[in-house]
């Protein structure tokens, strides 16, 4: 199921695809989905929210996974990647393609007022407190504190919004 606020605006050239199990893809009050945004239900059945106000900009990919909650006036810089799942591997009598995906570690959770910056992967299990500000080209896999800035792989604190 799809349901986009009347006022929200997705560019025609990004790709929303529906899920076949269920999952929920939903578009808050005049938020912004960019050409070339890319939302995959994929590798779980958990839902995709974004909130009131948001920008998801050019060429960011989001797999549905395990859950991804995005609260108000949150924004997403170019290709930005939010992946809330794991694939399984661990058998090496099986191939990884079928060995399905590793229990959920809690899906993606985005609070209010933050800022994403290019190239970002997110990962399950990443929560990104409210204010913070994530830097361009960074992994995040773990908890991200209220009004921080952080950035690179491995994530380190960066400063402090004032």
């Amino acid at each position: 199921m799809i349901d986009v606020h009347p006022t929200a605006k997705i560019s025609p050239l990004s790709d929303i695809e529906d899920s076949v199990r269920g999952t929920r893809i939903v578009v808050g009050e005049a938020s912004i989905i960019d050409s070339f945004v890319k939302i995959k239900p994929a590798g779980g059945s958990g839902d995709l929210e974004i909130g009131r106000f948001c920008y998801i900009n050019s060429g960011c990919v989001f797999y549905t996974g395990n859950g991804i909650r995005i609260a108000d006036n949150v924004l997403i810089a170019a290709n930005c990647t939010f992946a809330p799942a794991n694939h399984a591997f661990g058998d090496r009598q099986r191939l990884i393609r079928e060995q399905g995906f590793q229990p959920s570690r809690g899906g993606i959770v985005v609070e209010e007022d933050v800022w994403i910056g290019a190239n970002s992967v997110i990962l399950d299990g990443a929560i990104l407190r409210k204010g913070c500000v994530v830097a361009a080209g960074s992994i995040v896999r773990g908890e991200v504190e209220a009004h921080t800035i952080c950035g690179g792989n491995p994530l380190r604190r960066l400063g402090e919004r004032s």
